[in-house]
């Protein structure tokens, strides 16, 4: 009996035992499984948090700079529009690393974020941090009176704080908002930019060119001329000669009047082609009446003014027939009356007795352009070869874009 009831205590004891190991596996299995769902929780938590707020990350050593809107008044153009010209002009400057403006609006979207009037520096500051954009890029460009004004501000998100600022005034040239966007970005940044661009865009009495006529091709610059003509050689000294041997009884300096046609070609470069057509009246002040016409193509330079142009020119020429006698004294062909053949050769030259006839030459002029507000007043000195004597004169005048 005694080991009966001693193997029943034993079973007794080996059946608890069991029921506590089992018990143990069970805890342990159940805080292994704990542990597992609190892994898979804080994995779908930070997943989920990462997709709630996502982040711009760089690609490039650069520093990051974002741009949203820029604004715009008095201008017509979308603010959105004018954020993506300042995009494009960041990305050639190639210092930044340009966060892509589709990405941009996938996060702004998916945030939720209001950037309609975001411009100023605590809103800026604000998503940058929450897209992770070490810079901001921001401003405005308005319509101020007759003068489009831009203003630009670069922001660092870090230190809260506006590193860079530039404003630049500009003509009311709406057409060329891209240019304009260009020059001040370069500014903000200290690379160099065209002077004949800036000039363009800012000078109000700018030399004509298509960026200050983006509707026109040309631009009609006539208007009168005066000066004086000096001549040189054989004409010069028949010009001082007595009108009884042929001459004119004059000075070989004579006055000149005349006005000039000129159509400009527009060009966006720094030379503009030139189409010159003068009639002009020579010598009326000393009763001689010589008129011509001078047909020129030319180039003149916006930068400064200076320009040149050549091309034929033609007037009108009293000569005669005749010859020159043993002493050198020139007579009509008419005054030899002598039976005997005339022993002399037969030439034609200027001789106020003589008929008008056509004559030829070639001329090269140089001058300078010079502006007062609108008007300009072009100076000229030409010059006209000829074997009977070279001609040198001087011309001004006064003209405005029509």
């Amino acid at each position: 009996m005694k080991t009966i009831d001693q193997n029943k205590k034993m079973n007794s004891k080996n059946e608890s035992l069991k029921i506590s190991t089992d018990n143990l596996l069970l805890f342990l299995n159940l805080t292994h499984l704990k542990k597992w769902i609190m892994f898979i929780l804080v994995l779908t938590i930070g997943l989920f948090a990462n997709a709630q707020e996502p982040v711009l990350k760089k690609s490039s050593n650069k520093p990051s700079v974002t741009v949203l809107n820029i604004d715009t008044k008095g201008l017509g153009m979308d603010p959105v529009v004018m954020g993506n010209m300042v995009r494009i002009e960041l990305e050639k400057l190639d210092m930044f690393e340009v966060m892509d403006r589709y990405d941009v609006s996938y996060v702004v979207e998916k945030n939720k974020l209001n950037i309609s009037n975001c411009y100023g520096k605590i809103c800026l500051v604000e998503i940058g941090s929450m897209i992770n954009s070490e810079k901001m890029f921001t401003g405005s460009v308005e319509l101020i009176g007759e003068s489009i004004v831009a203003t630009f501000r670069l922001i660092d998100v870090k230190t809260a704080s506006i590193e860079k600022t530039q404003v630049n005034e500009y003509l009311n040239l709406p057409k060329e908002l891209q240019s304009m966007v260009k020059i001040s970005v370069h500014q903000l940044f200290g690379k160099p930019v065209e002077e004949p661009l800036i000039t363009y865009l800012t000078k109000k009495n700018n030399f004509e060119s298509s960026t200050s006529n983006p509707d026109k091709s040309s631009v009609n610059l006539s208007g009168p001329r005066s000066g004086f003509a000096y001549f040189t050689g054989d004409v010069g000294k028949r010009l001082q000669e007595s009108r009884s041997v042929g001459g004119y009884g004059s000075y070989p300096v004579m006055f000149q009047f005349g006005y000039q046609f000129e159509v400009q070609y527009l060009n966006e470069g720094n030379y503009q082609a030139l189409f010159e057509f003068l009639p002009t009246i020579t010598g009326f002040n000393q009763n001689v009446f010589i008129p011509s016409l001078t047909v020129m193509n030319g180039f003149r330079n916006n930068k400064h003014g200076w320009e040149i142009a050549f091309g034929p020119t033609f007037g009108l020429v009293n000569k005669a027939n005749g010859y020159y006698d043993a002493k050198h004294d020139w007579h009509l062909e008419s005054d030899y009356t002598d039976m005997a053949p005339n022993p002399y050769s037969i030439e034609k030259r200027v001789d106020s007795r003589g008929a008008y006839e056509l004559q030829a030459g070639f001329i090269v002029a140089v001058g300078k352009t010079f502006k007062s507000g609108k008007l300009n007043i072009p100076v000229n000195f030409y010059i006209v070869p000829s074997k009977d004597g070279i001609r040198v004169g001087a011309s001004f005048g006064f003209n405005a874009k029509r």
